[in-house]
């Protein structure tokens, strides 16, 4: 009964340790690192809409997929976009280690827009998006700018982990074409809980940028009145997207080892108490 008592005692200590340590794990997403007997890996994507395209070919602006980034970017015979998209490669995962929910996506790779220099449009500039992270919980994506331009008050040409978009839902328009809201139940679209291996695909819409975000484009484009009002017309800037695989961690040999050694002891113990 002694050993009985003890051996509660102690499951109780763990489980209350366990219950301690809830937290935040951030694991690696090139299947380097375990978690939950699971290693991860995915890509993540964002594609432009139609209005940020519209925006950009006001300006001439140039689009470039950089750092490893793999772009989708078309033009029509007269120059105009009709499709700009980047996908690259998902760095690291931030999940809550007790509900097993992502609470966040970081990816690595993003894309320079150049603007030509354009009368009343723009006096030109260059400007980097890269390192995004997403921040599903609190529903918003950061990321690393860098700019031939002060995209500031400051002076700053470089900002990291700013916070540039946020995400409000699939954008709602009037029989005119004019925005009238977001549609917040459509902000996030999948599932954000690992339940064991296999593939989880998020879509992320309605891309609304920030206050500092549209001074930062609008800096580091070096745009004039015309460029700033195609910008300003801008209210989703595109759909992002993430697809996470989860797959079944394989043991290592040492591993094997140690699951024997602990059966041995298990084993030595047993037949101890039985004499």
């Amino acid at each position: 009964m002694k050993f009985a008592l003890k051996s509660i005692v102690a499951a109780t200590a763990f489980v209350a340790v366990g219950v301690a340590s809830a937290a935040n794990v951030t694991v690696a997403g090139n299947n380097a690192a375990v978690f939950n007997n699971m290693t991860f890996a995915g890509s993540g994507g964002l594609a432009f809409s139609a209005e940020l395209m519209g925006a950009l070919d006001t300006g001439k602006v140039q689009v470039t997929p950089v750092g490893g980034a793999i772009g989708n970017i078309t033009k029509d015979t007269d120059g105009f976009y009709t499709s700009a998209a980047v996908s690259t490669g998902i760095a690291n995962l931030t999940i809550d280690n007790v509900a097993n929910k992502v609470m966040a996506v970081a990816t690595t790779g993003g894309a320079k827009q150049v603007a030509p220099v354009l009368k009343s449009v723009s006096s030109g500039g260059e400007l980097t998006v890269t390192n995004l992270r997403i921040d599903l919980n609190a529903k918003k994506v950061y990321a690393d700018l860098f700019s031939t331009n002060a995209m500031n008050a400051a002076g700053d040409k470089t900002l990291l982990n700013f916070n540039l978009w946020d995400i409000m839902g699939k954008a709602q328009y009037d029989v005119d074409g004019n925005f009238t809201s977001y549609d917040s139940s459509t902000a996030i679209v999948g599932t954000t809980l690992i339940g064991g291996p296999g593939t989880y695909q998020n879509t992320l819409n309605g891309l609304k940028v920030t206050t500092g975000g549209f001074d930062a484009f609008s800096k580091g484009l070096g745009l004039l009145s015309l460029g700033k009002s195609a910008l300003l017309g801008v209210n989703d800037f595109g759909t992002m997207t993430s697809t996470i695989v989860a797959t079944a961690a394989v043991p290592e040999p040492s591993t094997y080892a140690l699951m024997g050694l602990g059966l041995v002891g298990l084993s030595l113990v047993a037949r101890r108490r039985a004499k």
